[in-house]
């Protein structure tokens, strides 16, 4: 199991990674990040935003399922969004530059560390 910092730091390894963060999207609250390509105290909030009417959407259509990730394609960088299946109420975001960074391996990257977080 891995701390927040140690999650990150392996997220920031990859090739294109510009920051990356941990949220507590009951709160809206980063928890930890690293980088700075964008105001991670603001993309938290926000993105806690993104989370809650996915999950609620999910919820009013009766599905039975949960968010594996979600991704965000801007002109210039991913976003990917990926929900905690083990830490009830936290999520990786992740940005990336999209030139240099492989699409498969970033979602990749944020499955395995998210599934080795712990608190």
């Amino acid at each position: 199991m891995a701390n927040f910092t140690d999650s990150l730091n392996e997220l920031m390894s990859l090739d294109g990674a510009q920051c990356a963060a941990v949220v507590d999207y009951n709160s809206g609250m980063t928890l930890a990040s690293a980088g700075s390509a964008v105001d991670m105290e603001l993309a938290a909030a926000g993105n806690t935003e993104v989370v809650r009417a996915k999950m609620k959407t999910i919820k009013a259509l009766g599905l039975n399922e949960s968010i594996d990730d979600i991704l965000i394609t801007l002109g210039k960088q991913y976003h990917i969004i990926r929900p905690s299946a083990k830490l009830d109420g936290i999520f990786v975001y992740y940005v990336l530059d999209n030139k240099r960074a492989n699409l498969a391996l970033a979602r990749r990257k944020a499955a395995d560390v998210e599934s080795t977080m712990a608190m």
